[in-house]
């Protein structure tokens, strides 16, 4: 019994004689992609019905990150519109969501 213990011990135990000399194996680098990415990725999938990139971009970030990354894409979008309509950002998002001014 001792020396399936001691024989288990050398094989575990870097260093010791009879050690593994493999390097231990690395998962592969995953590529972190920021908030801003993940939501540029998956609205430009939304408006092109790709449901796998839509799905791929959700993972990259916590559903709420996804959200604000989305809000403040739809921001910046409606400010872009609006400066170069010349309308103010409220009559832009009205028009784009299809709204009558009341």
């Amino acid at each position: 019994m001792t020396d399936v213990i001691g024989i288990l011990r050398r094989a575990v135990t870097p260093g010791r004689k009879g050690a593994r000399t493999a390097a231990p194996t690395r998962a592969p680098e995953r590529r972190q992609h920021n908030l801003f990415e993940a939501a540029a990725t998956f609205v430009a999938a939304s408006a092109e019905d790709d449901q796998e990139r839509m799905d791929e971009a959700s993972d990259w970030v916590s559903p709420e990150q996804l959200s604000f990354g989305v809000s403040e894409l739809a921001c910046r979008a409606v400010i872009a519109l609006a400066r170069e309509r010349d309308e103010s950002p409220q009559a832009v998002a009205r028009t784009l969501l299809g709204l009558t001014d009341d």
